[in-house]
């Protein structure tokens, strides 16, 4: 025995066991003309052969010329006119010998020819005359001598048909043209009449023996590119959010509970100070709840606090001045914003400090998604994420907030950065953030700011003097930014594409931490 191998097939074993001496011996005679032809007279299948020659190749042992085989081989519809018939010989076999009404036979044909092989047998059966019809009263009838199947027998003798008929069968799309590619097999550098394949493994057993010392292994490619491991990825959302956890918490923020997307219309507008006529509050703007409808748990000390001060004002305020409805505070719906549970923070820190008779200052974040009944377009979704930060600190005025937000964003990476005077309810004053698109060459909205109302966090209990500057940021358009995405169709939703997914870079964000 010249050699000993072992394909990497399933059947790799036999394989070796049946090629690599008949190989070997070839090569030491001078090697295989047609490596098809080598395969034919064995009787072996050439595809397994092919796995064996290349792995032999990769070795080295053997070289490897090319040869292409051209041929013509049945189609599909080719085949099936083997076994079959012709189109045009079976639509004859149709019409019977006193002839047959076209419509009839139009019937007659849907049991055993699709549409396209009906139509194309008919129109053949006419052009060799095989069968007429009368024009008047639209019958079929046979012509004498006709129905050899020339298809037919052309299609089972490929080889004796001349090349004038083999292009009307092309035409015909019954035969097409094939490439056969085979080896003509020679010694390749790595030939010696006594080759073994080197070892790829050092194992145990020939450590305990020493027969290690006696094999030749396999040299490492240390330039080869390793396996890529099955796992999941992280969508660059969630990349990208990564980035700006890890920057609250750097700066000192503690992160709010935000699992609740159903809330309370009370938490989610009323105790922001929010009233109750406001557009925001419509169904054209908010999904509410069928089932439940309302919530049955609100703190009823503070409902009523806020009640009064949007129908009667206080704490130096007049108020919204108009009839306050209970009802329409107990309304659940979809959270549209993150502040909900930023209200439900600040009434818990006020009731802390109530208690304690100290006031601690608070930094807090979170990170989750809000829903709007939004008309969807290039830079608009009914869901997505908001960014909220909170600041509650003795004496703290906007500068701190537009501070705030342009270092926090130059950390991140993005330095064109807008401010716009805006309207908020619930804070005065307010601000729009906006950012630059490089890709969409404008500017595009990044959330909303300002410090909260004097009418939302003295019915808390909160001292006087105690101020609260808060922002609210989106997540998916700084990630548009990041990764030059001019949709948010294309980064959320239905739309996203998987590829995208699992090739995205990391959301290292260029930034000054």
């Amino acid at each position: 025995r010249g050699a000993s191998f072992m394909a990497s097939s399933s059947s790799s074993t036999q394989a070796g066991d049946q090629y690599d001496v008949e190989l070997f011996q070839k090569l030491a005679e001078g090697g295989v003309p047609d490596s098809g032809v080598w395969a034919r007279s064995h009787g072996w299948d050439h595809t397994e052969l092919d796995g064996v020659l290349k792995s032999f190749s990769a070795l080295g042992v053997v070289s490897l010329d090319n040869i292409e085989h051209r041929s013509v081989v049945l189609t599909p519809d080719g085949q099936d006119i083997v076994a079959n018939g012709s189109p045009e010989v079976r639509v004859l076999a149709l019409i019977p010998d006193g002839g047959i009404p076209q419509k009839e036979l139009d019937e007659a044909a849907k049991a055993t020819l699709a549409p396209v092989q009906y139509k194309l047998g008919f129109a053949e059966a006419m052009k060799n005359k095989w069968i007429v019809m009368d024009k008047s009263t639209k019958v079929i009838t046979k012509s004498a001598g006709s129905g050899e199947d020339k298809v037919r027998h052309q299609l089972q003798h490929l080889e004796d048909v001349p090349e004038a008929e083999v292009t009307n069968l092309r035409k015909r799309r019954l035969v097409q043209d094939a490439v056969t590619k085979t080896y003509r097999v020679s010694r390749g550098p790595q030939y010696t009449p006594d080759w073994k394949k080197p070892v790829a493994d050092l194992t145990p057993e020939m450590i305990a023996s020493g027969s290690w010392k006696q094999e030749k292994f396999k040299e490492y490619n240390f330039e080869a590119m390793g396996s890529v491991p099955q796992s999941g990825h992280l969508h660059p959302l969630m990349k990208v959010r990564s980035e700006y956890r890890e920057l609250f918490l750097e700066l000192g923020f503690q992160e709010m509970p935000t699992a609740k997307y159903v809330e309370s219309s009370f938490w989610n507008f009323d105790a922001l100070f929010q009233p109750q006529q406001h557009p925001a509050r419509e169904a054209h703007d908010t999904f509410f709840l069928t089932n439940p409808a309302s919530t049955i748990t609100l703190p009823e000390d503070y409902l009523q606090k806020v009640k009064e001060i949007h129908s009667e004002g206080g704490h130096g305020s007049i108020g919204w001045r108009y009839k306050w409805k209970e009802e329409e505070a107990r309304k659940n719906i979809l959270r549209t914003h993150t502040t909900a549970v930023s209200s439900r923070m600040l009434y818990q820190l006020a009731h802390e400090c109530m208690k304690s008779g100290t006031f601690m200052p608070r930094k807090y974040f979170s990170i989750d998604r809000v829903f709007r009944n939004e008309t969807l377009d290039a830079t608009h979704l009914a869901e997505f994420h908001q960014i909220e930060g909170l600041v509650a600190d003795r004496n703290i005025t906007l500068g701190h907030l537009i501070g705030m937000i342009t270092q926090f964003y130059h950390r991140l990476g993005v330095y064109d950065i807008r401010f716009k005077p805006a309207y908020n309810p619930y804070t005065e004053p307010s601000m729009e953030i906006f950012g630059f698109h490089p890709q969409l060459k404008k500017w595009v909205e990044l959330g909303n700011s300002g410090m909260f109302r004097p009418e939302m966090l003295l019915p808390m209990g909160l001292p006087e003097d105690v101020r609260v500057i808060a922002w609210g940021l989106g997540l998916e358009r700084p990630t548009m930014i990041k990764y030059k995405i001019p949709n948010i169709r294309d980064i959320f939703g239905s739309k996203m594409d998987l590829y995208f997914i699992k090739n995205n870079p990391l959301a290292l964000m260029e930034n000054t931490r």
